[in-house]
């Protein structure tokens, strides 16, 4: 998002004037662009087609999205909003998550994954970096001011299980996790290097340093990016000596740097499940996360309307906000619609005198009376008491005279 900046210029003629980029947005002093909405559907379609979607639900899907694709843009620039006025920092999730982009692409310094987005996104490092900050920092702004406020319980969820009790009888299977250092492609005499490197890994591990940190900065497999999870095995799915080993072992367990044909391997048991019916406690979590969505789509609905509700929100006329709050007024109005008020400068005095008339007391306040009691005091002392008109200093006695004005006297002889 951009400031919004009101710009003058000289006059121009409708022959002169070619639009560069339209604003459909006025947001709290950000602003909304129609490129902005386009190339949001421009991402729609790639998503879809990676779907592969048949025709009919391509057309469908696409014409939903393009319903809510403005209510989307304003709900992001809502949240962000609110993220700086709560002074939430996600730089450090900012490096990790950029570091972790780099790893996948398997690029050796950061300098050269900055010079790599732009020559294949042709836009500047800048922006993909804005981008990530800002989807962090609304998953941050949901997670405290939305997420934190919703609780499901106990009873809900034991209800829940008693209703769903087939839906948790499972197979015997283990969810596993792991570190690959790889060694394809490598030369020979850089193995006995890359096994170190697996053996000082499992050092750590047994340390205490979190496997799926050390998962997602340092294995070769696709599965870093997860904290190298590779999800469920039944028996009978894995390499022979992998399963005799993770299905005799307890939750948490770790296993010894695995040589295989492709590198060296780490393997961690996350979870093991007999088979038969899953007790309550085995479930409780995923029947936590089952009750909390639909929990969580209305809370966040309702939170991003109150924030509708104070923001300063303009819509060009043509586009329509799907998650709009009824009733308020989110027109249009252009600069020169406001005109600058003329008035008078006897105009202004006389209002300033409206508003000093509250300070002046009026009848039978305590000033008044005060006033009136002086006056009748006045009116009750004798006429000798009264001060006498002041006499011309040549009319006056000697006595009364100034010093100033009396004979001198002569000197004694």
């Amino acid at each position: 998002m951009r400031k919004l900046l009101l710009l003058l210029a000289l006059p121009l003629t409708a022959a002169d004037v070619r639009v560069v980029e339209e604003i459909i947005v006025k947001i709290n002093g950000e602003i909304i662009t129609r490129s902005e909405m386009e190339k949001a559907m421009t991402e729609a379609r790639a998503e879809f087609a990676r779907q592969k979607l048949e025709d009919d639900k391509l057309a469908a899907a696409l014409a939903e999205r393009q319903k809510d694709v403005l209510r989307d843009l304003i709900d992001n620039s809502l949240l962000v909003q609110r993220g700086k006025e709560l002074t939430i920092s996600v730089d450090t999730q900012l490096i990790k998550y950029l570091d972790e982009m780099r790893r996948q692409y398997n690029i050796a310094s950061m300098e050269e994954f900055e010079k790599y987005v732009v020559e294949k996104s042709g836009s500047p490092y800048e922006d993909l970096k804005d981008q990530i900050r800002n989807q962090l920092l609304t998953q941050r702004v949901i997670g405290q001011e939305v997420g934190s406020r919703i609780s499901v319980p106990k009873e809900e969820i034991a209800k829940y299980y008693e209703e769903h009790k087939t839906e948790f009888v499972r197979p015997e299977q283990v969810h596993l996790r792991e570190i690959m250092v790889s060694t394809d492609g490598k030369d020979p005499k850089d193995l006995p290097a890359l096994e170190k490197k697996a053996n000082d890994l499992l050092a750590r591990i047994r340390k205490g340093e979190r496997f799926t940190d050390l998962a997602q900065k340092n294995s070769d497999s696709e599965s870093a990016k997860a904290g190298g999870d590779i999800g469920f095995f039944k028996r009978g799915v894995l390499d022979k000596q992998i399963e005799e080993m993770v299905f005799a072992a307890r939750r948490g367990f770790v296993s010894e740097v695995l040589k295989r044909p492709n590198g060296f391997l780490i393997i961690r048991l996350e979870e093991r499940h007999q088979e038969g019916q899953a007790a309550l406690a085995e479930v409780e979590q995923d029947i936590t996360e089952r009750l909390y969505m639909p929990r969580m789509q209305p809370a966040l609905r309702e939170y991003l309307t109150k924030l509708r509700e104070h923001a300063f929100l303009e819509i060009r006329a043509g586009y329509v906000d799907s998650g709009a709050v009824p009733g308020k007024d989110t027109s249009w109005r252009d600069p020169e619609q406001f005109k600058a008020a003329v008035t008078t400068k006897a105009e202004v005095t006389a209002k300033k005198r409206r508003r000093l008339l509250w300070v002046v007391p009026l009848g039978g306040g305590k000033a008044s009376k005060d006033s009136k009691d002086k006056e009748k005091d006045q009116q009750a002392k004798p006429a000798a008491e009264k001060p006498a008109v002041e006499k011309p200093a040549a009319e006056r006695p000697a006595a009364e005279k100034p010093a100033a004005e009396k004979p001198a006297e002569k000197p004694p002889a």
